[in-house]
């Protein structure tokens, strides 16, 4: 199992560069929470938990960390993400870890459900258990 990276589009002339996703093309749900990740000290992960049922969208809009995608049939998957692209799909039930934030470094995740802590699997035997109990 793979999370299929998605391009963004970019209209670039010389006032700057302009990165497009759009609804369904590149975002395949109804977005219902948008929230960023930055200033996160060197060497220091983040992540370790998966959802039971939310998807999301990673992009990194500023510097570059690595994603790690844990798939529920044992396979593993690492996504370089940085500002030129491309976002990255987290799909219910994958566990993913992000790695190796660079100082600037902002991630944006758009999600299709609000936040709710009782759709975590935040301890990686609980996800284990589920994918192969």
């Amino acid at each position: 199992m793979t999370a299929r990276p998605v391009p963004i589009k970019r209209n670039v002339d010389p006032r700057g560069s302009l990165a497009i996703l759009t609804r369904p093309h590149e975002i395949p749900f109804e977005i219902a929470r948008i929230y960023w990740v930055s200033g996160v000290p060197a060497n220091t992960p983040r992540g370790f938990h998966a959802h039971h049922a939310t998807r999301q969208l990673a992009v990194c809009v500023a510097g570059s960390c690595r994603l790690l995608l844990q798939f529920t049939d044992g396979t593993e998957q690492w996504a370089d993400l940085g500002a030129d692209g491309p976002a990255v799909p987290i799909e219910p039930m994958v566990w993913h870890e992000m790695h190796h934030f660079s100082a600037d470094c902002v991630l944006l995740v758009l999600a299709d459900r609000a936040y709710d802590e009782a759709d975590y699997i935040r301890e990686r035997a609980t996800w284990e258990n589920a994918c192969h109990g």
